[in-house]
């Protein structure tokens, strides 16, 4: 794979000063559509290719992750470069060592421009990011929600919407990311029991007039997020498709609130209907 005519730039600053918040604006700035984030190739506000370093267990295997140590890794990514042809690549990175190490391993040319994170950011913003990441263990990946909500699945996981004006006669800076906190945050991990998903259902079963009751509930976790399969008695009087449909999107909406787990998939099925007595023959 020849990747010699794709121009290279480089975002550098150290950990934790706001580069992926910043990231988008250096690369429109800089007329480049591609961007290279902890694992990620994303192209405008989708992740095209990779994922998070974000996600690995230790802060050692994020930065080896980051890198593209790994053959199959590597090999994603350039295959993303032959399908997309990016003209041009932001790399983000923690040092002018670490950027020109992910280019070489890549298969990239040399950087040919280097923005620091201090030609963008003042000491007070800077600052500030490196607070936040020390004492809430957030970052930020510079994509919408919508996109790593999969991948994500269990980790907290906000919005973060920027609208900064560039001028008089421009058009302003608008973009949308993602604020989460990973595996390694010096908070721990955290673990939702099976159970709790069953009490929510439920709960949500007694407060809905079309269900009689919840018989049966079975959750699995997955990498994609958590799926879920319950059985149901329901009222007789409306259309069970339509009660079917109702406590479906309502049992995600809710469990995805309150957990903070990807919901990928919740089968509902009717296992019998009750008849009021007042109704019976």
């Amino acid at each position: 794979m020849d990747f010699s005519n794709i121009r290279v730039c480089a975002f550098v600053g150290p950990s934790g000063t706001g580069k992926s918040y910043r990231a988008q604006m250096v690369a429109g700035e800089n007329d480049i559509e591609f961007i290279i984030d902890d694992g990620l190739l994303v192209k405008g506000n989708a992740v095209v290719a990779g994922t998070s370093a974000k996600k690995a267990p230790t802060k050692v295997e994020t930065v080896k992750h980051a890198l593209f140590y790994e053959e199959n890794e590597k090999r994603e990514m350039q295959e993303a470069f032959e399908r997309y042809k990016p003209e041009a690549i932001l790399i983000l990175g923690t040092s002018d060592g670490m950027v020109a190490k992910i280019a070489a391993n890549l298969g990239l040319p040399q950087i040919s421009k280097t923005v620091y994170i201090n030609d963008v950011a003042t000491e007070e913003e800077m600052e500030n990011a490196r607070r936040i990441r020390v004492t809430e263990g957030k970052h930020v990946i510079p994509v919408p929600t919508f996109e790593i909500k999969k991948d994500f699945s269990g980790y907290l996981l906000d919005p973060l919407q920027i609208f900064k004006s560039t001028g008089k006669g421009k058009s302003p800076y608008i973009a949308e990311k993602s604020i989460i906190r990973p595996t390694f945050s010096y908070m721990g991990n955290f673990t939702i029991s099976d159970n709790v998903f069953k009490q929510i259902i439920e709960h949500l079963a007694n407060k809905e007039p079309s269900i009689y009751k919840v018989t049966r509930t079975r959750v699995n976790k997955g990498e994609q997020g958590t799926e879920i399969y319950m059985e149901v008695i329901v009222n007789y009087g409306k259309k069970i498709v339509d009660i079917l449909h109702d406590f479906q999107v309502r049992s995600k909406k809710e469990i995805e609130r309150l957990t903070a787990m990807n919901v990928a998939k919740i089968d509902v099925m009717a296992k019998g209907i009750n008849i009021p007595k007042d109704m019976q023959l």
